[in-house]
């Protein structure tokens, strides 16, 4: 005995010309595998729909994964693109107090970070050098050892070209009136070259996630290295 159809016919007829649209669509196909294991029983174990179930929850594992891949492909590529940005604005300043001054500026605006700072060490007073004193939002000078020591917090640790971190206040030698509301940073370890104390650029940030110690410093070490040669430049 045939059974009659209990749908629109010409639904019937769209489904049966089109049954890719069904297949295709996976609420769909989910509810019409709820309906089949109901008129099959509750004291029957359908196989079928047990491997259907796991193959939905590694698609849905596949595609979890795949949009974390895209999301940091993109993240790596839109974090290159604003440091070539920011060494192609560093590099545009024909003398070197519009380069530092460009620091805290433009190439902080780039990067977005709140805060970037210059860190040098000196053997001498500079507390009476009108030019340094006049670049104090950006300039920071500091004793002899005082990089090492700010990067290791005092333990006897080799230091890193770059260090990523969390903080509960930033360094007032450091950041000046902005360091009570610098909440994470990137310090940059700069060698200036033979004969010559270190320096350290160091970006500030009011937001604690901004830099983490999980992050990657890869971009941040090519930086570095771009700022060094251009220190060295200006220095020699």
């Amino acid at each position: 005995m045939s059974s009659t159809p209990q749908i629109d016919d010409t639904l019937r007829d769209k489904i049966i010309s089109q049954p890719d649209v069904i297949l295709d669509d996976r609420d769909l196909m989910r509810a019409l595998i709820a309906a089949n294991e109901k008129t099959m029983g509750g004291n029957i174990v359908d196989l079928r729909g047990i491997a259907m179930e796991r193959l939905e929850a590694r698609l849905d594992r596949l595609e979890d994964t795949h949009r974390s891949v895209i999301a940091a492909a993109y993240d790596n590529l839109a974090g290159t693109n604003q440091v070539h940005r920011a060494i192609l604005r560093m590099l545009d300043p024909v003398d070197f107090e519009n380069f530092l001054r460009d620091l805290s500026s433009e190439v902080a605006s780039i990067l977005r970070v709140d805060s970037v700072r210059l860190v040098l060490e000196t053997e001498q007073d500079t507390t009476s050098d009108a030019n340094i004193q006049s670049l104090g939002d950006v300039l920071s000078v500091a004793e002899p050892g005082f990089i090492d020591g700010y990067l290791t917090g005092g333990r006897a640790m080799p230091t890193r070209q770059v260090t990523l971190r969390q903080l509960q206040t930033g360094a007032e030698i450091v950041y000046g009136e902005d360091a009570d509301w610098i909440r994470s940073e990137a310090c940059l370890r700069l060698d200036l070259g033979e004969g010559r104390l270190p320096g350290m650029l160091v970006m500030g940030a009011e937001d604690p996630h901004q830099f983490t110690p999980q992050q990657g410093t890869d971009l941040l070490a090519f930086f570095a290295g771009v700022f060094e040669r251009a220190m060295r430049r200006w220095l020699s």
